[in-house]
């Protein structure tokens, strides 16, 4: 208990380290409420990042913000922070519908762009912003969709224990408490490209995708509690899917903004088939086969809590008629806070105990920008699929794709 207390202390109080004279200087568009959380706590213990201003619709509401967080400028519109040469990256937390709009404007500007998921509103948004030729020049800006949770040890670590060739099933699953939502939040207006799907199923879909590391064929099924009226109608209140992957693997995804009063943790689940294991020990007319499940409990913000289970079933059959002689179940847990703590193939991977996943991406974020190695990163092609397959879901529940920005009608 001590230690977890220290560590979510330490995340949510980090210190400030001295700046390096040439470090990025950030602009956030919008005094939105996840800044704090996703950029500004992380940026403190970052030596290459400065906050340098915001801007928000409402000027008085930037200037209490920026007052609050210690940031130096505020500006009087969010075209002023793209057109400021002393802003380095912008990070864009507006809602869902304006995010198409302002990455495009942020990279035609020049700046590297931050971006909070989803991405955009829909897969056209998505092909059109991610195949900008700004983003194929060598030192043309970088652009980031803020998945920030597959940046975590923890998830880096889970993946490594699951073999996606031999995964046959995932499932998925996350929630938001009833009394965490209000029914005037930006996630269930449909103008604003809102939904339960946007909001958490982003998580549950890219969870599947990462553990079979592959991209759904078909959505078999999406069940949704639909909004019916107003801006309410056509957003999802929660949602159940069911997706073909290749090979007939099966992945399974629920979510809801409107869940029980306790919370519990968002978890995935890799289901493997049973495979032939190497045991020199046994006769030759008998083999060892292992069927694995692995579990991440934690999907979304490993850094309060998580563990990862394993489970390894093995049994001992005869080669002729596969009849069992022997089976047992083998059961290990393990938790990694930092890329040492996960060791292996990890271990001198930079973080802290105490980093928040948003501090770990903004690591390789950093590293991107500066043109070094980045041991993680989400490509402009995954950030695609990621919208092709939140498309998919929304054709099949009957509420279809959130709307497109008028903004591109208006590119040339």
């Amino acid at each position: 208990m001590a230690a977890m207390i220290g560590r979510i202390w330490g995340a949510f109080n980090p210190p400030t380290v001295p700046k390096s004279k040439d470090a990025l200087k950030f602009g956030i568009l919008g005094a939105a409420n996840i800044a704090p959380l996703a950029l500004l706590g992380p940026a403190k213990t970052h030596p290459e990042i400065v906050i340098q201003a915001v801007a928000a619709r409402d000027r008085t509401k930037a200037e209490k913000f920026a007052k609050s967080n210690n940031i130096p400028e505020v500006k009087d519109s969010y075209q002023e922070i793209l057109d400021d040469p002393n802003i380095d990256c912008v990070f864009i937390p507006l809602a869902n519908s304006l995010h198409f709009e302002w990455a495009v404007r942020s990279i035609r500007a020049g700046k590297h762009v931050l971006l909070e998921k989803p991405s955009v509103s829909n897969s056209t948004e998505a092909e059109i912003l991610f195949s900008l030729p700004e983003l194929s020049k060598h030192d043309g800006p970088v652009l980031l969709e803020a998945f920030h949770n597959r940046f975590y040890p923890a998830w880096s670590f889970f993946r490594s224990l699951i073999n996606p060739a031999d995964v046959v099933h995932v499932s998925s699953n996350s929630m938001i408490p009833w009394w965490g939502t209000g029914k005037d939040d930006i996630h269930f207006n449909y103008n604003l490209a809102g939904g339960t799907m946007m909001a958490m199923g982003t998580y549950n879909f890219a969870a599947l995708r990462m553990a079979f590391d592959a991209e759904p064929e078909e959505c078999l099924s999406c069940d949704v509690t639909p909004g019916t009226e107003g801006v309410h109608a056509k957003i999802d209140y929660d949602f159940t899917a069911k997706f073909r992957f290749p090979n007939g693997a099966i992945g399974e995804a629920h979510s809801t903004l409107k869940g029980p009063t306790m919370w519990t943790p968002s978890h995935v689940t890799a289901t493997h088939r049973g495979v032939v294991v190497p045991d020199k020990s046994l006769p030759a007319d008998q083999e060892k086969v292992q069927s694995r499940e692995v579990t991440l409990h934690g999907v979304i913000h490993g850094i309060f809590w998580h563990r990862i289970d394993v489970k390894d079933v093995f049994e001992i059959r005869t080669k002729d008629n596969g009849a069992v002689i022997k089976k047992w179940t083998e059961k290990k847990s393990r938790k990694t806070y930092s890329f040492n703590e996960a060791g292996g193939e990890f271990e001198g991977l930079p973080g802290e105990t105490s980093w928040m996943s948003y501090r770990y991406m903004l690591e390789q974020f950093v590293n991107r920008v500066r043109g070094r190695k980045t041991q993680h990163w989400v490509g402009q092609q995954d950030s695609i699929n990621q919208m092709k397959m939140l498309d998919m879901a929304y054709e099949k529940s009957g509420l279809g794709p959130r709307p497109t920005s008028n903004f591109t009608t208006t590119m040339g």
